[in-house]
Parts: structure tokens; C-alpha cells; sequence
């Protein structure tokens, strides 16, 4: 008997969801629904799911796993235009939504129906966006938090993890509220802070020209996030508001700590909190996949000469090595002329070190 996986948003995450389930259950059929018939058309051409859904309630009516790779705010819609369809008993909806306390509460109506919800949120990402971007190893060594209910039964979860092993990703149960404040701290809360940086720079720069000049080097690298989509960041900000509210207000904290300490012109104590910081970031995992989507940077200090970056393409096109950007940096702090290569995945960034390092003697190193 075919089993039937209805998934609802075909953009990078629904996709590559799709992409991973089919990969560990080939005779399962992948149906997809999305607002947008282009990017429903081109999941189809590409072969990310096997059917069109034509009507998002006759396919809901037949699946056995129902997963919402929606925004949070579509998402708390969509999971109330499902508790008015007569859904399988034994069917699962899942989400892979960054916020949960309000998806769980909004899922509550599924329960009283008989259907269970698992919260559901895959921690990777990537720069590119849409079901072009779709890669089924996107997950692979990836977090993926489940928030069951506590009236969710083993069995359910079990059976949701079997669906989701092709994601090849750490599973770790947690409550919805643990995640918020998790997720809060890690992604949500330093996005807002990116977003502040950027505006704090483009209010000097109003003064002096140079700050967008000299911010092309390590700010941009450290704002980098604040590059995500402006529309996503206001939803998920809005869902996790009172996380976020304590923790700008624990920031606030923060800077006045720095403030007094600069103020006092307290050397040892400054020394320590720069040092402790230090500390505390050198000691986090390099390889694994977190919250907000790793850049795989490799940084080369390459001599001024003509067709210095062919010669280092032209290397690493040889080894058939593959990468997805290169720019030059001008000014970043303490380094000067460095050229910056991004690769899709560490391995292909560990190749590309090795690969330059034995035909040159040029200083190849990760930030």
C-alpha cells in the first residue's frame, strides 16, 4: 500500500524535506501544494515531489504525513483550514516552523480532532533560496528539534523520526518553550542585533562615506545575517516577542556593563571580559551544523598580479572543487588583500585549503 507525504511550501526546506523522505522511502508518493503554481510546476519538473496537489483538501484527506515548510504566520492559518477537513486518524502534521509555543497552541484544534501535531524545526539553511536550492543532504548532521505535546504518544514520534531518517539529522525532543528561548538566543535575538549594526553604520555613513567603504571587510562578515529576508525575520520576531524582549533587555544590561567599565577605565576588567568571550567562542563545535547557516569561507593572501584569482579558480576547477562565491577584501581588521573563497559544504572547503596550500605558498587560512 502507497504511502501518501503531502507537503505544503516547496522552497528550500519543503523541498529538501521532500527530497530526503523520498530518498529513504522510495515507494512513497511525495505530493506538494504552494501558492506560487511556478514554484509548484518547477518541483515538479525537477523532480523534488511526484504529484501536484490541485486541491490542497482531497490530497490532506489521503496523506499520512502532513508537513507545513510554511512561514510561522501562514503556518497557524494553514493548521486551521486543516482541523475543518476529515483527516486520517492516523495521520501526522508536522511543522518546520523557527517558533513553537504558538504554533503548539494553535495546533491544539488538530488535537481536539484526533490528529496529532509534532512541532517540528530542521536547523539548516542555506544563502540561496526556493526549490532550485533543494538538496535532500541539506539536513545531514543537522539539529532537528521535535516539540511533541504531552499528550503526543511514543509511537507517533517514532514513526515521525522514521519518516525524517533520510534527513540523515540529529533528532533532540524538547518543549516548546525551551525552544523558543533556545532558538531565541542563538538565531532570532543576534538577527536583531545584525539588523541594528547595519542601521547604527548607515546613520554614520549619512556622515561619512567611508564607513560603507571600510565596512566591506570584517563588519560585512559579521552582519552577514542581517542579509535574510526582511518579511520572514518580522514574522518569527513577533511569534518569539516575549523571548526577545527579555533578552534586549538582558543586552541592555550588557552594554551598560561595558559602559561603566569604559568609563571607569577598568583595564583588568575589560581584559577579562574580552578574554571570557574569547574563551567561551573558541570552544564552540567548528563542524557542526547550529541555528543560523554556516558560511564556508576560505581566506587566501594572495600577492598583487595580474591573473592571480584564474590561477586560484583554475586550481581548484582542476581538483574539481566547486564554489559559490569569491570577492576580494580590501580592509578588514589586521588583514589586508585577502581573497575570500565560499564553498557549499566544509569538505569542499577543506579540499580547497590542501589543494592551494600544495601548489602555492600563499597563506590560506578560515576566519
Amino acid at each position: 500500500m502507497e504511502r501518501k507525504v503531502l507537503v505544503i511550501g516547496l522552497g528550500l526546506i519543503g523541498g529538501s524535506l521532500a527530497l530526503a523522505i523520498k530518498r529513504e522511502h522510495p515507494n512513497s508518493i511525495i505530493v506538494g501544494y504552494d501558492k506560487s503554481e511556478s514554484e509548484l510546476s518547477l518541483a515538479k519538473a525537477l523532480g523534488v515531489i511526484d504529484k501536484n496537489a490541485k486541491k490542497l483538501e482531497d490530497e490532506a484527506k489521503e496523506a499520512d504525513l502532513i508537513i507545513l515548510a510554511t512561514p510561522v504566520m501562514q503556518t497557524e492559518g494553514i493548521i486551521q483550514q486543516l482541523a475543518t477537513f476529515d483527516l486520517k486518524k492516523d495521520v501526522i502534521v508536522t511543522d518546520t516552523g523557527s517558533t513553537k509555543k504558538r504554533v503548539m497552541d494553535s495546533a491544539r484544534v488538530l488535537a481536539n480532532n484526533g490528529v496529532t501535531f509534532i512541532g517540528g524545526h530542521p536547523m539548516a539553511g542555506s544563502h540561496k533560496s526556493g526549490v532550485t536550492a533543494a538538496k535532500e543532504i541539506l539536513f545531514e548532521n543537522a539539529f532537528y528539534l521535535l516539540t511533541p505535546s504531552e499528550y503526543t504518544s511514543r509511537l507517533s514520534v517514532e514513526t515521525l523520526k522514521e519518516w525524517l531518517k533520510g534527513t540523515k539529522s540529529k533528532m533532540v525532543e524538547i518543549s516548546p518553550e525551551e525552544h523558543d528561548e533556545l532558538t531565541g538566543v542563538i538565531s532570532h535575538f543576534p538577527h536583531v542585533i545584525a539588523a541594528a549594526l547595519i542601521h547604527q553604520a548607515q546613520r554614520f555613513d549619512q556622515k561619512n562615506s567611508l564607513v560603507s567603504r571600510l565596512a566591506a571587510g570584517g563588519f560585512r562578515d559579521i552582519t552577514r545575517i542581517a542579509s535574510s529576508n526582511p518579511e520572514m525575520w518580522k514574522d518569527i520576531s513577533l511569534h518569539n516577542k516575549e523571548v526577545l524582549l527579555h533578552l534586549l533587555q538582558y543586552w541592555a544590561d550588557e552594554t551598560t556593563k561595558v559602559i561603566s567599565l569604559l568609563e571607569n577605565h577598568d583595564e583588568e576588567a575589560l581584559l577579562q571580559y574580552f578574554a571570557q568571550a574569547k574563551k567561551f567562542r573558541d570552544q564552540l563545535p567548528i563542524t557542526s551544523k547550529g541555528a543560523i547557516p554556516s558560511f564556508y569561507d576560505l581566506y587566501v593572501d594572495v600577492p598583487d598580479y595580474p591573473g592571480v584569482i584564474s590561477e586560484i579558480t583554475a586550481y581548484l576547477a582542476e581538483a574539481r572543487i566547486s564554489i559559490t562565491n569569491i570577492r576580494i577584501i580590501e580592509t578588514r581588521e589586521d588583514v589586508y588583500g585577502i581573497l575570500v573563497i565560499s564553498f557549499q559544504n566544509d569538505e569542499d572547503r577543506l579540499r580547497a585549503k590542501q589543494c592551494i596550500e600544495n601548489i602555492t605558498n600563499y597563506d590560506v587560512f578560515f576566519a
